[in-house]
This record gives C-alpha cells, sequence and structure tokens, in this order.
C-alpha cells in the first residue's frame, strides 16, 4: 500500500498556485520564497508520483489529477484550522479567509446587505471578493476558486445548488427626452425599433434583457457594455434604452437623469440565489456565513 507523507505547507502550496496561476503569486501569498515553493510543490507531485499541474508558458493549469484533489487539499487545510480553533476552546474566534464571488448587481449594489451581518459578527474572518457576471461566478464555484457565489440568473449545472436570497427587479430605463418616456399608456407595439443598450453575453441581465425583447417588436441592439453604470451613462446620453435592476437605477431616478418606463406587459422579475459546490466541504467560516443568507 502506498504511504503518502504530504504536509500541510505542501498543500498550502498546492492550493494557493492552483488558485493564482503561479509559483511565484503563492509563494507571495504565504510568505515563502519561490525556491521553497517550487520545491514543496516538487515533493507534493514526487510523493503523488504524478503532476498535478500542466505547465503552459510559465503559468501552471490544474491537470484533470489537480482538478480531482484541489478540493480535498482545501478540505484538509479547513479541517486543519477548524481543529486549532476548537482544541483553543469554544471562545476562539472564527478566523481565516472566505473567498465570495458576486454577480455585478450584488456586489456593486447589494453588498453590505449580502456581507454586512457576517463581517459585524466575524471580523477576523478575511473576506475576499470576487465581482463578475454571473456565468464567471458559476465557473468560479464550479473549479474550487470561490468558496461560494451569489448570482443574479437561474444556474443549471448537476454540481452546484442554489438557494434562494432575495426577490429582485428589472426596470426599462430611458432619458426623460425620448419619446416613450413622453407617451402615456405605453404598449409592447410603440417600442418597435427601439435602440437597446445591453449588458454582454453570460449576464444574467442579459438574459432578461433578452426575455423582455423577445416579447417586443424588433429593435435594434447598439451597444454590449459589461457594466451597469456603463450603461446608465449611455442612455442617459441618449444612446438607447436598456433593461436594469431597479436597485442599481435608483439615484438616477431620484435625480431624473434617467425614467422608468411603465411595461406591466413585461415580466422582469427575478431571484438572486447563493451558489455551493455540491462537494465543498463547509467550514465553519463557510457555514457561519450561510446562516446569515439562507
Amino acid at each position: 500500500m502506498l504511504m503518502l507523507n504530504v504536509s500541510l505547507r505542501q498543500l498550502d502550496v498546492f492550493v494557493q498556485i492552483a488558485l493564482h496561476g503561479s509559483v511565484r503569486a503563492a509563494a507571495e501569498q504565504l510568505h515563502l520564497t519561490q525556491p521553497a515553493a517550487s520545491m514543496a510543490l516538487a515533493e507534493m507531485e514526487r510523493q503523488l508520483d504524478a503532476p498535478v499541474f500542466d505547465r503552459e508558458r510559465g503559468r501552471l493549469r490544474l491537470n484533470a489529477r489537480g482538478r480531482e484533489l484541489l478540493p480535498l487539499a482545501q478540505e484538509l487545510l479547513e479541517r486543519h484550522a477548524e481543529f486549532g480553533r476548537r482544541a483553543a476552546g469554544k471562545t476562539a474566534a472564527l478566523a481565516g479567509e472566505l473567498r465570495i464571488g458576486t454577480s455585478n448587481t450584488v456586489g456593486n449594489y447589494r453588498v453590505g446587505e449580502l456581507l454586512g451581518e457576517f463581517a459585524r459578527s466575524h471580523p477576523q474572518v478575511a473576506i475576499r471578493l470576487r465581482v463578475a457576471n454571473t456565468d464567471s461566478i458559476a465557473s468560479a464555484v464550479l473549479d474550487h476558486s470561490l468558496d461560494v457565489g451569489c448570482v443574479e440568473g437561474p444556474v443549471a449545472h448537476p454540481l452546484l445548488e442554489a438557494h434562494s436570497w432575495r426577490d429582485d427587479t428589472l426596470v426599462v430605463c430611458a432619458p426623460p427626452e425620448d419619446p416613450l418616456a413622453k407617451k402615456h399608456g405605453l404598449k409592447p407595439e410603440h417600442f418597435a425599433g427601439a435602440r437597446w443598450v445591453l449588458r454582454e453575453p453570460g449576464s444574467a441581465t442579459r438574459a432578461i434583457s433578452e426575455r423582455a425583447l423577445g416579447q417586443l417588436p424588433p429593435g435594434e441592439i447598439v451597444m454590449e457594455l459589461d457594466q451597469i453604470e456603463a450603461i446608465k451613462q449611455a442612455v442617459a446620453a441618449g444612446l438607447g434604452i436598456a433593461c436594469l435592476p431597479e436597485v442599481a437605477v435608483a439615484d438616477a431616478l431620484a435625480t431624473g437623469r434617467l425614467v422608468a418606463l411603465k411595461t406591466p406587459f413585461l415580466d422582469l422579475r427575478r431571484k438572486l440565489s447563493i451558489l455551493l459546490h455540491r462537494e465543498k466541504y463547509r467550514g465553519a467560516a463557510l457555514e457561519a456565513f450561510l446562516r446569515t443568507v439562507t
């Protein structure tokens, strides 16, 4: 029977290289010299008798073996940290790191609502927040580079589970001088030929916008932007109309820079969801966070 003697240091180096893509970045994260980090990885791979990374132009990318071992290595490190906390007694504060990903609406407009209670209750836990579109966050939860995600759209994958967090509503926005903003009793046919500014593909806001456009006469997509604030500026400048989260345009509506069109014939509701990997080990910090949001 093969006996392994992989150390916590080696596991730590392996995990950090997997997350950051290079030995140098991992060494900086762990306050090691680069040769020490390289040696730790080489010794682990020697014991496994197989590489866990593919070497590509100076970067290290997990191979199939590495992808299989990464969540196990993360779990071992988290369990070791939890052992130390419990050994110190029940009064020991939660510590460590929690990597959270959010889609743009949550990360830019509801982050206090998402993280506030947990951050106040557990100030010693370092929160690493990544903001990207829904597809990117789902992919990062799948490859274990994020512990948990909060996204705007439905995500269907057998390894992911989603828990409803909040209801969210979008509105169709236009500049005050737009003919649609001045029309009373809007009907779908009034949108014929409308110029639309949309989020990029992969965004949940884009998906809802396309669903809305499918219920309206043909229009023209004049621009695709990957930030809600950029879309708000484009609409305010008269470049088109857009379907945006109500929470994101509240300020612009209040100041009159934008107008929310009354479109009761469109279903612009959606759910915000907490996203988890089904095989992810849920350590004390992750469990504590989940208790605040689910």
